[in-house]
């Protein structure tokens, strides 16, 4: 006779099993949502998910709705990130949902619409609320893959435009489930960051469905948060984000935010050129100006029966004269060994020529620089000079009792 047991005892043995099979701990499912209801009081939503044959109940917990980027709708197609279990309570066979996400161009474009109206409503796209850029910043933070493209656009645009500025990377996964948070958390940390001037969010082009995380509610509420000016750059020219509307600047492309973020030695040059040149023709102009008045009043003392009693006078105005041409040339010195100085600080700020001068720094295989947190026994690490690059192994690390910058 098979052993008695009781309801209770039959439903825990269940949702063990359940609980046990990996397979079910960690799924993703794409169905249709039916008989959605969000609970007002706790803020916990309960749906069936359901296809062209079957159902299956679903629970979504307040923390996990909260970061709904769209608002879930019946007959809404989705795609759910999700635990299968049983509901001891019920033997109930239900998910426990911690993801969603639209599934489908239409109901993308729906959850899209819906989140762009409410974030509206709430000012996060108000003009008002824009950061102007800095005009010369000396660190520039960017939140992108460290092995996409858009990286090296941005490093060579920066290399050629204003090679004294810093990058400071803080890499990100671009997309999949967890791209929206590690980018939210990305901008937290370089908006907490004191040397960083502006921050690029950047990402190259992609599918619409590629650049989707970009529109997540979690993105855009974080850099409407930051202090620092923001500038948006995900995909091509004809691809727009709720990010792009919330940013203090769009771009279409991350070559073009990195123009934004820096001006142009080259352009700069011109203008310290310009300035040099009106200061010439101003001081010269006044020059004339003083030689001609001088020259009448010369006129008139040679004409006058005066001449005698006006020539101590003639003379302080030739001493006065004289004196203006020397200071007129030690200004004009002066300003020259400005420009020159100037010229030879920017020259000094390259990091190349630090290079030259014996220096060394730690990069990776791939060339980004390594901070003191990167350095691990038995990692492999590049020691770059000037014109060679060393293939290092780290033996051991040892702390060094000094005041270092850590970031």
């Amino acid at each position: 006779m098979a052993e008695v047991i009781t309801v209770s005892a039959l439903n825990n043995y269940v949702k063990m099993l359940l609980d046990a099979n990996d397979r079910l701990f960690d799924i993703a499912l794409r169905g249709e949502i039916a008989n959605f209801v969000q609970n007002a009081r706790s803020g916990h939503c309960y749906f069936s998910l359901r296809d062209e044959a079957s159902s299956v109940k679903a629970v979504m917990f307040r923390a996990d709705a909260r970061r709904l980027a769209f608002r879930p709708e019946e007959g809404m197609r989705v795609v759910v990130r999700c635990r299968a279990t049983l509901y001891e309570r019920d033997g109930a066979f239900q998910l426990y949902v911690n993801g969603m996400f639209p599934d489908g161009i239409g109901a993308a474009q729906l959850a899209l619409e819906q989140l762009k109206a409410k974030l509206e409503q709430e000012g996060l796209f108000a003009p008002e609320h824009k950061k102007p850029l800095p005009t010369f910043p000396k660190c520039i933070g960017v939140v992108t893959s460290k092995t996409g493209a858009a990286l090296q656009d941005i490093r060579n645009v920066l290399t050629r435009r204003w090679p004294s500025v810093q990058l400071l990377l803080c890499p990100v996964t671009v997309q999949g489930f967890e791209a929206a948070q590690q980018v939210a958390d990305a901008i937290r940390k370089l908006d907490q960051c004191k040397e960083v001037d502006e921050i690029i969010v950047a990402r190259g082009g992609g599918s619409r469905e590629d650049l989707w995380v970009f529109n997540a509610e979690v993105i855009a509420r974080a850099a409407y948060r930051c202090k620092k000016p923001l500038i948006s750059a995900i995909g091509h020219e004809i691809d727009y984000t709720i990010l792009d509307f919330v940013a203090d600047r769009r771009a279409p492309t991350p070559s073009a935010a990195a123009e934004l973020a820096v001006p142009d030695r080259e352009e700069q040059k011109r203008i310290l050129l310009d300035l040099q040149q009106n200061i010439r023709k101003n001081m010269q102009n006044r020059l004339d100006l003083c030689y001609n008045g001088l020259e009448q009043y010369n006129f008139v003392l040679e004409q006058g029966p005066a001449r005698q009693s006006w020539q101590k006078k003639h003379d302080l105005l030739q001493r006065v004269k004289d004196e203006f041409r020397q200071k007129m040339q030690t200004q004009q010195n002066d300003a020259e060994l400005q420009l020159q100085h100037a010229a030879a600080l920017a020259g000094s700020l390259n990091p190349y020529k630090v290079l030259a001068r014996g220096y060394a720094m730690v990069t990776t295989a791939n060339g980004a620089i390594l901070d003191a947190e990167g350095l691990q026994p038995e990692k492999t690490i590049y020691v770059r000079s000037v014109s060679h690059r060393a293939k290092c192994r780290v033996e051991a690390v040892e702390e060094i009792n000094e005041n270092t910058q850590k970031f």
